[in-house]
């Protein structure tokens, strides 16, 4: 376990020793005494909260709306700066799932969470109540992700697949860190860019487009807090020029390129989920090909 600190908040960070049992899914483990008001940060995954603790998360979203304990959010909670978190003395597994598979693990599209923050309980039930004891009662975070992982493995294997087609492209737009022309996407599997857009758009929970520009994003926010100059990252990360930066850090976090580097929810992903590296493109899926 090892330690990330913000002004005098110290947060105890687990992660695990190898890959999960499922492509596409991520864990980290996190204890704090005092979350005061932190900031969520967009990011392309879907976030699955899993909270075991004394203490309770709380996400305060979209002007007055809030979720306390387990719940899951689709890729992209926290446009805008939006969203907040905070609680006392909270524990909890928190997974980032690929969109690809989130469908099959949450027994519902991303889509269908309509940009909300969803208790858990809402979707799972009393399966989510069972986690919830089953995380409290072992003592070590080893156990507990192979608890998770189990768990996601065999709701995954149950659940309906996206299309191959749409996984494609998911993959595409992430190996491609979102520089990937749509209208290409369409072109390369022969489908129209109103096909493409609305199945992407059912499956993964975004459009297309839009999914682009949160994957560009994320890579662009990562590169500053790891200090890089905003003119710099705006050329790596394929910005027309650096006032094209500002206008997506803004809009996505609320605050300017500049000011990035102390958000701490970016800062602690180096400690949480220490490779970021997204796999290039598949090849195109053949036809009758299986979903991932």
């Amino acid at each position: 376990m090892s330690a990330f600190v913000h002004g005098e908040t110290v947060w105890d960070v687990a992660c695990p020793r190898g890959p999960g049992r499922v492509a596409g899914v991520t864990m980290a483990g996190f204890r704090v005494g005092d979350l005061d008001a932190l900031r969520m940060v967009p990011h392309p995954a879907v976030t699955l909260l899993l909270e075991f603790g004394a203490g309770s998360p709380v996400v305060d979203y979209a002007a007055g709306r809030r979720q306390r304990g387990s719940l899951v959010a689709g890729p992209g909670l926290g446009s805008g700066g939006a969203a907040w978190a905070r609680g006392e003395n909270v524990e909890c597994v928190q997974v980032r799932l690929s969109p690809v598979i989130a469908r099959a693990i949450l027994g519902v599209s991303p889509a269908d969470l309509d940009g909300a923050v969803v208790a858990l309980d809402d979707l799972w039930g009393r399966e989510a109540s069972r986690i919830r004891e089953r995380l409290a009662d072992v003592s070590s975070w080893e156990d507990r992700f192979a608890l998770t992982g189990a768990l996601l493995a065999r709701r995954h294997e149950a659940g309906p697949p996206v299309d191959p087609e749409v996984a494609w492209a998911w993959r595409r737009i992430a190996g491609g860190r979102g520089l990937v022309r749509v209208d290409r996407l369409a072109a390369e599997l022969g489908w129209s860019r109103k096909r493409l857009w609305s199945r992407f758009h059912a499956q993964i929970g975004l459009p297309p487009k839009r999914a682009a520009k949160l994957v560009r994003f994320d890579h662009a926010a990562h590169r500053l807090v790891a200090g890089g100059s905003a003119a710099r990252v705006a050329v790596e990360a394929g910005y027309a020029d650096q006032s094209h930066l500002h206008r997506d850090v803004m809009e996505f976090i609320g605050v300017t390129p500049a000011n990035v580097a102390g958000e701490p929810f970016l800062a602690v992903d180096d400690i949480a989920w220490p490779c970021r590296e997204a796999p290039a493109g598949p090849d195109l899926p053949s036809a009758g090909s299986p979903g991932p």
